[in-house]
């Protein structure tokens, strides 16, 4: 579904050629898999990133522990859904597969969902660092990630009730505060 008003640059979406627009936006989700590989090509598809960008990006998702753990680093083998890895590991390196495409705009659908706090809290810092300058929308309740969000819209029903900052709207919306609370109210 492309909303008949959405646009690039201006330019609606339904009048670019669809290479374009997987070039540019990208929709990284939890239904997401793994595939069978090394892990330095299921983060890399395209083969297009030096050690760096591989290691920013896993920096970012806070999965470099997870890479220090395999006996071949990023040359380990994946098995078939990278079923070796946890919940919360195969989260953090389809994270970190999204920020070594480096797309123009990223949609992210609850990134952090399957992780504890602390790892949370350390992807929310380090995905604004990695996502400066570009397009990133998070469809999130976690208040971690939101408090690192430069614009927040609160959508209930699917309407737009409220926006502005984290801060702003957990002081001034209780149904927005009910929302990310976690029962911390």
């Amino acid at each position: 579904y492309v909303d008949s008003d959405a646009t690039l640059h201006g330019v609606p979406l339904r009048e670019l050629p669809l290479a374009t627009v997987r070039e540019r936006i990208l929709v990284a989700d939890n239904d997401a898999h793994l595939f069978t590989g090394r892990l330095r090509t299921e983060l890399d598809p395209h083969d297009r990133a030096d050690d760096a960008t591989l290691d920013a990006a896993l920096r970012a998702a806070s999965a470099v522990d997870i890479v220090e753990a395999l006996p071949d680093g990023l040359d380990s083998p994946v098995a078939e859904r990278g079923r070796e890895f946890s919940g919360g590991q195969q989260q953090r390196l389809r994270l970190a597969r999204a920020l070594v495409a480096d797309p123009e705009a990223l949609l992210l659908v609850e990134p952090t969902s399957a992780v504890d706090a602390h790892t949370e809290a350390r992807i929310a810092e380090g995905l604004a660092a990695a996502r400066a300058g570009r397009t990133t929308l998070v469809c999130t309740t976690s208040p971690l990630l939101l408090g690192h969000a430069d614009h927040v819209i609160f959508v209930e029903d699917g309407k737009v009730v409220a926006e502005g900052t984290h801060a702003e709207l957990f002081e001034q919306e209780p149904r927005y505060r009910a929302a990310v609370s976690r029962g911390e109210d």
